[in-house]
């Protein structure tokens, strides 16, 4: 394992954390936290990105209008049967969703749900980091790096690990400063 591809690694685990915490809920409307629903559309589950155009209209609205009107009565129960918590509207056109403000008790269960999924996107970094050492020991043992060359890049990887799990705890400040703030 090269060192470009254990930081290309990296680089993608901080990315789906971001993910991730796009689809925690904030207080404030965010089409993002629709990108898990899945529409059952013709006994084919579609994204619902797919099928209709999501906009904000206010802070506290998601604006959702399908492309094809006939899957209305699916849209609004997929987000029924999400785990977002949201009461859909349908004026038969569009699919209303109304975010209302989080209560403190709320916010502090979101706050740990975003700590947990920051700690997950650690585990996956340490796991490449042990991934990579793993692969530069065995290289070192099989004759093709002398021991200098082998502890320079495992403090190479080491580094790379820092600097990622730094960035996974710089997106957890920013939700959690996100999420108490009002």
């Amino acid at each position: 394992m090269e060192l470009a591809e254990i930081e290309e690694l990296m680089n993608k685990a901080v990315q789906a954390t971001q993910r991730s915490f796009n689809t925690v809920r904030t207080g404030r409307a965010n089409s993002s936290l629709l990108d898990r629903i899945q529409v059952e559309y013709y006994g084919v589950p579609t994204p619902l990105k797919a099928l209709a155009s999501l906009t904000t209209p206010d802070s506290s609205t998601l604006l959702i209008q399908p492309f094809d009107p006939s899957t209305l009565a699916a849209i609004e129960r997929a987000i029924v049967a999400s785990d977002l918590g949201l009461t859909p509207s349908n004026d038969g056109k569009v699919v209303r969703l109304n975010i209302p403000p989080l209560t403190e008790e709320r916010r502090k269960e979101l706050s740990k749900q975003v700590a947990k999924l920051a700690e997950e996107g650690r585990v996956s970094i340490r796991n490449i980091r042990r991934d990579g050492i793993d692969s530069v020991r065995k290289r070192e043992k099989n004759g093709e790096l002398s021991e200098d060359e082998s502890k320079s890049l495992q403090d190479d990887i080491q580094k790379l690990t820092d600097r990622y799990i730094k960035k996974i705890d710089e997106l957890l400040a920013e939700k959690e400063k996100e999420l108490t703030t009002l």
